[in-house]
């Protein structure tokens, strides 16, 4: 029988929950033993991917120079503080996406470079981060977390599926990764057993045996343990507090009796903090080691929401709810640059949480790399010719940010060999994938 490496990990436990812990300087609490060229508990490196759709303001998507005095365009000013880490990457793209040049086709391989099936049929490849869940993952309780904050469309568009649109991680090539939309659900997975799903409180069910370890830890250990212990009281409290306002888990039925069959339930009302929580789940899956990969798809391409949220600047006095996302894609004016920010807010938010982690000498954002895509440059022409592709950490010292990439004018500038690069990080390394034969050796 085989024992995975997590069966003998460190877990706050209660009636049907278990929490695993965060790293501690004081317990070896992931269970690992020591190698030639890794100490026990030295953090391993992370992969999160965000994906928003239907591309970027053509004319603000760029970064010049390096470090500190690396200069961004407008689009990439949310992540101003994290210029020394972050590799800015021009001139990748799919060959196979360019063949439909319409959402579908252009999505359904973003993270694979695979052939997309048309009519009737659905038909990509499996994605990188499922390659890597199927190996790498496999030291964890959640191989891989696919989050969303937008419902999958099962409809058609010009003879390619829109399941294309709604998945960037797929399985196998017939089969689009499940995409869990709703946080509590999600939160449920990283630390409620199958057996003991309900409403009862992850932190009640597991005080005592908190109190018990805080005991037996050192000071900075036991402060660490009260921010994980608060980040995660947070989390439940906002996922309650939303459930209440009945936003994030759709529309319920008032009557007592309902006279007509429920509907589906709908599109998030708040989308900011939809977003949010799905980031802070996010990091608490990997602040644990309950999960090192995770894909989050901020909307579908060729989407459908709107940004109330957001103060128009072509409308005063309203959000930018006048038009869904894919026709406000279709312009360069102010309202499309303000949305494409609010994007990379979350990207920034998701950082920041991250670098304030310690994990030993270095903090999570530096275990972690963080690739922000999609699956064109810019929605008015879809263009595709070259990809937006930026990436945030340090892949545990293995990744030097600050500096800029430039393949536009190269022969081989396959979109899968950056893919290759990465998983040569988190020491997964095919003899090829997608299209990429080779790795991209800068990175």
């Amino acid at each position: 029988m085989q024992t995975h490496r997590f069966s003998r990990r460190s877990f706050l436990r209660g009636l049907g929950v278990s929490m695993a812990l965060p790293w501690l300087e004081s317990r070896n609490v992931w269970g690992d033993e020591p190698t030639r060229n890794k100490p026990a508990s030295e953090a391993p490196v992370r992969l999160a991917v965000l994906f928003s759709g239907n591309g970027f303001h053509s004319k603000e998507w760029w970064a010049k120079g390096e470090g500190k005095t690396m200069e961004l365009g407008k689009v990439l000013e949310p992540l101003s503080d994290f210029r020394e880490k972050l590799l800015f990457v021009r001139g990748l793209y799919h060959e196979e996406a360019r063949k439909g040049n319409i959402h579908s086709s252009q999505t359904g391989n973003m993270l694979s470079g695979a052939p997309i099936a048309s009519g009737g049929d659905i038909r990509s490849g499996t994605s990188m981060d499922q390659l890597l869940a199927q190996t790498y993952g496999r030291s964890t309780k959640v191989p891989s977390l696919v989050l969303g904050c937008e419902r999958a469309n099962p409809s058609v568009h010009k003879n390619y599926s829109m399941l294309y649109s709604s998945h960037i991680s797929w399985s196998s090539p017939t089969t689009p990764t499940p995409l869990e939309i709703y946080p509590a659900l999600a939160f449920d997975r990283l630390f409620k057993n199958e057996v003991a799903r309900g409403d009862k409180s992850v932190l009640d069910a597991v005080l005592a045996d908190a109190q018990d370890l805080r005991r037996d830890i050192s000071t900075a250990d036991q402060r660490k343990l009260d921010e994980y212990l608060d980040s995660v009281r947070d989390v439940e409290k906002r996922i309650e507090n939303a459930g209440k306002r009945g936003e994030l888990q759709g529309w319920r039925p008032t009557l007592e009796k309902p006279d007509m069959k429920r509907p589906a339930d709908g599109i998030p009302q708040d989308i900011a903090e939809h977003m949010r929580l799905m980031c802070d789940i996010l990091v608490l899956g990997f602040q644990t080691d309950t999960t090192r990969i995770t894909t989050l798809k901020l909307n579908n391409d060729h989407s459908a929401l709107r940004f109330p949220n957001l103060a128009s600047i072509q409308q005063p006095g309203s959000g930018i709810d006048y038009m869904i996302h894919h026709l406000l894609s279709h312009s360069d004016a102010g309202d499309w640059l303000k949305v494409n920010q609010f994007f990379l807010e979350q990207t920034a938010y998701l950082a920041r949480k991250m670098d304030a982690i310690q994990e030993g000498p270095r903090t999570l954002l530096d275990n972690t790399m963080l690739l922000h895509c999609s699956s064109m440059m810019a929605g008015a022409k879809h263009d595709n010719d070259q990809l937006p592709v930026i990436l945030l950490g340090g892949a545990g010292g293995r990744l030097k940010g600050g500096r800029v990439l430039d393949y536009k004018d190269k022969p081989e500038r396959q979109f899968c060999r950056l893919f290759l690069s990465m998983m040569d990080k988190m020491d997964v390394r095919p003899k090829g994938f997608g299209d990429g034969k080779v790795m991209l050796e800068e990175v």
